[in-house]
């Protein structure tokens, strides 16, 4: 299998540490379940693979969604704002239905919603965490 070019990573707008924010938007539903970074190699890899492919800031590395869990996500398209500077994923969340994207159990990291001044949890846990992680705090 060849390799895709790369030369369309010069146009992303990368912050001063190399990275580029992204989004993880559901096709199907339109759910966006999860924002996270990527640097190069993650988004070169995203995009060769067709799989989710992030860079970690607290353990500074790649982290290929799913790796502990099983809760991969499968990328449809890959887009670009008008500025560059943020990413848009299309993709499909595997290994549970309806697909967990967050570390907590739920479909959605977007799970709180502000209701008189105050964070309420509004989305259900589908699982429990210490049933995906060994550890019980991973990345799903």
């Amino acid at each position: 299998m060849s390799a895709l070019p790369v030369s369309w990573l010069n146009d992303v707008r990368w912050d001063e540490h190399g990275l580029v924010p992204v989004i993880a938007q559901e096709l199907g539903s339109g759910d966006v379940v999860m924002f996270a970074w990527m640097n190069r190699e993650a988004l070169q890899k995203t995009a060769e693979l067709g799989r989710a492919v992030y860079f970690s800031r607290s353990r500074k590395k790649l982290w290929f969604k799913g790796e502990e869990s099983g809760h991969e996500q499968t990328v449809h398209e890959i887009r670009l704002d008008c500025d560059n500077d943020v990413v848009l994923l299309k993709i499909t969340q595997q290994g549970h239905e309806p697909g967990i994207s967050c570390h907590t159990g739920r479909h959605s990291c977007f799970f709180q919603k502000l209701e008189n001044g105050v964070w309420t949890a509004v989305d259900p846990v589908l699982k429990d965490p210490s049933e995906i992680y060994a550890s019980g705090n991973g990345h799903v």
